[in-house]
């Protein structure tokens, strides 16, 4: 079955960066494009980034765009989230998911105080 582990969360202070990472097993990893979505407290689930299979092509929410970046590892099964100049209200709980499957991992608390 799709399993996702994610990793790399931690406290960071405004403006510090982090890199989260997700190893994939139980598909064929390079067949599929995969997402970072994250959850705040009170807020509902929301999308990111996303790469596409090959790691070609990226998209990302607004509100991220110049800060985050999504990559990917195919001989690793792992995708990535670069983030940087972190924010305040970008703390949250993050998750990867391939848009495929249902499954969610447990994600990884990402916290931005000072």
């Amino acid at each position: 079955q799709v399993q996702l582990v994610e990793s790399g969360g931690g406290l960071v202070q405004p403006g510090g960066s982090l890199r989260l990472s997700c190893a994939a097993s139980g598909f064929t990893f390079s067949s599929y494009a995969m997402s970072w979505y994250r959850q705040a407290p009170g807020n509902e689930r929301e999308l990111v980034a996303t790469i596409g299979r090959s790691g070609r092509i990226t998209n990302y929410e607004d509100s991220v765009k110049g800060r985050f970046t999504i990559s990917r590892d195919n001989a690793k099964n792992t995708v990535y989230l670069q983030m940087s100049n972190l924010k305040l209200q970008d703390t949250a709980v993050y998750y990867c998911k391939a848009p495929s499957f249902p499954s969610w991992g447990q994600g990884t608390q990402v916290t931005v105080s000072s």
